[in-house]
């Protein structure tokens, strides 16, 4: 048994085959993988890694194993998929998931390759798991994957307490404690206890509050946007391929942007945090008349983003590489179909809770569409971008002195 001592959880007791798979390469990796990406940019303090997650949801893990009263090759099955569930990221965590989804077919969670050969199968073998059942684990596929994949899973407890202790942000604090106490089974599915619908509240409103604050705070999303354009030219210009590009840490990151001609000038201002502006900061509102129809600008693919950014700096008379545009994927509240028992009766969380219903609405108004440039571009890109993308707006221009109404997240650094 190994005892950690950690800032979130005090000591953690590792024991077993997460003990044996703690210093196993792929796992030993995500100490070298920030937890938020570039938020540190923001909050100079959030330099924690995936590794310390990783341990706080062994922890949590075990705590609703004993809840549930589940021991055995089962529970053992889902302490291992607690420890390895984070070792498909990427470097960065999120930050170019979907640049290195688009050309391997993979997310996060798609591991079977990692844990099907080296140290992770062996260790897996060892104590009598078989890596496909625990991969399928990391996906929320099978009998009690969903404590450690789920709705309500104590992968995002632990990351809201800890991106809340590590930004310094007070909106992430929820009773995890009383969470975990609250999953319980019913006719085989986990679900959440009678009178714990305040708990699961609890949670989504916490995350609702960070998402603007630190999430998706716009010095993140523009320093996120950045990278991914640098790992780009990365890919296009060299031999590294998105199969390494996967397997790199941060720091091997780092160096290969600036060893990388085509990369190097984007990383030196990543380095010196000398970034973008937002020239455009938009509401959903402003960009599509109704946001549950096809758009040809929220549904862009990567390939027509890049047709925009083109066209957009030809208008504004820019060089190309002065115009990055942001659009995030539609919002969703996979929370929301989690289910609790109310009054003996499996419902789903937003048919029980106004608050949820509320939450899914302030969801999609804290959506923004960004488009960046260098500070001595800012306003040619930003009137080139308002008629090229067709938004139906003027204050959404925002400038470094002028901020606007379509602000929000203004903790950490501007």
């Amino acid at each position: 048994m190994t005892t950690i001592k950690d800032s979130v959880h005090d000591h953690i007791e590792v024991h077993g085959v997460a003990d044996a798979l703690l210093d196993t390469p792929p796992v030993q990796r995500l100490r070298r993988v920030h937890q938020l990406g570039t938020a540190s940019l923001v909050y100079p303090a959030a330099n924690h890694t995936r590794f310390e997650h990783s341990l706080g949801v062994y922890h949590l893990a075990g705590e609703a194993l004993d809840s549930l009263d589940v021991d055995g090759v089962r529970a053992k099955r889902v302490r291992a998929a607690a420890i390895l569930h984070d070792v498909g990221h990427g470097p960065f965590s999120h930050a170019i998931e979907g640049l290195i989804h688009d050309r391997t077919g993979k997310y996060h969670d798609d591991v079977d390759d990692l844990l099907a050969s080296g140290d992770v199968a062996r260790v897996l073998d060892e104590h009598g798991l078989d890596p496909a059942r625990v991969a399928a684990m990391v996906r929320g596929e099978g009998d009690l994957a969903g404590i450690v994949a789920g709705e309500l899973d104590v992968d995002r407890m632990d990351y809201l307490v800890r991106d809340a202790h590590h930004t310094g942000v007070p909106y992430g604090t929820i009773d995890h404690g009383r969470l975990v106490r609250a999953l319980t089974r019913h006719e085989g599915t986990l679900v959440l206890d009678e009178g714990n619908v305040q708990s699961a509240e609890s949670l989504l409103l916490a995350r609702a509050l960070m998402n603007p604050t630190v999430y998706n705070h716009h010095v993140a999303r523009i320093s996120t946007a950045m990278l991914r354009r640098a790992a780009e030219r990365l890919l296009a210009t060299t031999e590294t391929t998105p199969a390494t590009l996967r397997r790199m840490d941060d720091p091997a990151l780092r160096t290969a942007l600036r060893d990388c001609e085509a990369s190097a000038s984007v990383a030196r201002r990543l380095d010196r945090r000398d970034l973008y502006k937002r020239a455009v900061w938009a509401e959903m509102a402003d960009v599509a008349d109704d946001p549950y129809a096809d758009d040809p600008v929220l549904d862009a693919e990567r390939g027509e983003i890049r047709g925009y950014e083109r066209e957009i700096a030809a208008r504004a008379g820019v060089e190309r590489d002065a115009v990055l545009l942001d659009v995030r994927a539609r919002p969703t509240m996979r929370e929301s179909d989690s289910r609790v028992l109310v009054n003996g009766e499996v419902r789903r969380l937003d048919e029980q809770s106004t608050l949820v219903r509320a939450l899914q609405m302030a969801q999609r108004e804290q959506w923004r569409l960004g488009v960046y440039a260098p500070p001595s571009d800012v306003d040619a890109v930003g009137r080139a971008a308002v008629d090229v993308l067709g938004l139906d707006i003027d204050g959404a221009l925002v400038n470094e002195t002028t901020r606007g109404q379509y602000n929000l997240g203004d903790f950490g650094e501007n």
